[in-house]
């Protein structure tokens, strides 16, 4: 069941496409034709967005009948495969096709692109963070889809955790007040996590009491270092400019966590299609 606020962004996605109507298929399709349809997953990764595309195809038709024949969060290694079965309006259908596709396969990206970097960290300790580099209006849809993936979700929004970065820190005058003044208004059960460009900064922001350090931009070495200074006393979470090849590195350094904003602002969509059987029509 979907929340109003992802029923309210599909609405959105059909009025920007469908606009008035959809001028080719009240052309070229009669009124009243049935058809079956099926959308192909037909790149290896893993699928997720069901429920979305499955309500955009309801919103146009209420009757239509979907069979799911892939489950969410699973790889698939051998495309392709069917993932949807429909029947239904075939004007609906038509109509529907792309707002579906466009939500399935960003939503499949962001799944892929999280569960790719899963399989680069198996065998080590360290966990698969989101951040909040997501699509303005999606962000939830994406951190689902995170999680679908194998990963973890970070914060939401500013709301439900405080993550003291650079610009805070330099309005604040430095690490150590700025990690003071969080611990100061810290709401119960929420997390203070602080930003730390050196080593230094790691030693100011855990004498200052942060609970969790965000280890920006560092090597590897560094990061070992870090860990070995902070001894346990907090977690430690990498992050900035760590790619897919450099994941592995992570392994040994220390580091509990590593946060990669390109799980959703640069997954590649996964490639999906949808396609008609000519002969499964009917009136």
């Amino acid at each position: 069941m979907l929340d109003s606020a992802t029923n309210e962004l599909i609405a959105r996605a059909l009025a920007e496409d469908v606009g008035p109507g959809d001028l080719t298929t009240e052309a070229v399709v009669e009124p009243g034709l049935r058809a079956r349809a099926r959308i192909t997953q037909k790149a290896p990764g893993v699928v997720f967005g069901l429920d979305v595309a499955e309500a955009v195809f309801r919103r146009l038709d209420p009757s239509v009948r979907v069979a799911r024949r892939r489950a969410e969060g699973e790889w698939l290694d051998t495309p392709p495969a069917t993932v949807l079965e429909l029947e239904g309006d075939a004007r609906a259908l038509l109509t529907g096709e792309r707002t579906a596709l466009n939500f399935l396969a960003h939503l499949s990206g962001v799944a892929t692109a999280t569960a790719t970097a899963v399989r680069a960290l198996r065998g080590t300790e360290v966990k698969v963070l989101d951040t909040r580099k997501t699509t303005p209006g999606l962000r939830a849809l994406e951190k689902r889809a995170v999680a679908a993936g194998g990963g973890h979700n970070h914060r939401m929004g500013l709301h439900d955790a405080i993550l003291v970065k650079d610009n805070h820190i330099a309005l604040a005058g430095g690490v150590a007040e700025a990690t003071r003044r969080a611990l100061a208004h810290q709401p119960p059960g929420v997390a203070v996590e602080v930003e730390c460009a050196s080593l230094a900064d790691v030693a100011e922001a855990l004498a200052a009491g942060a609970e969790r350090l965000l280890l920006d931009n560092m090597t590897p070495p560094q990061m070992q270092e870090a860990a070995e200074l902070v001894a346990g006393r907090a977690q430690l979470e990498a992050s900035g400019g760590i790619t897919a090849q450099r994941l592995q590195d992570l392994a040994g350094t220390g580091v509990q966590w590593v946060s990669l904003g390109s799980l959703t602002h640069s997954a590649p969509a996964l490639d999906l299609s949808m396609t008609f059987d000519p002969s499964e029509q009917d009136r």
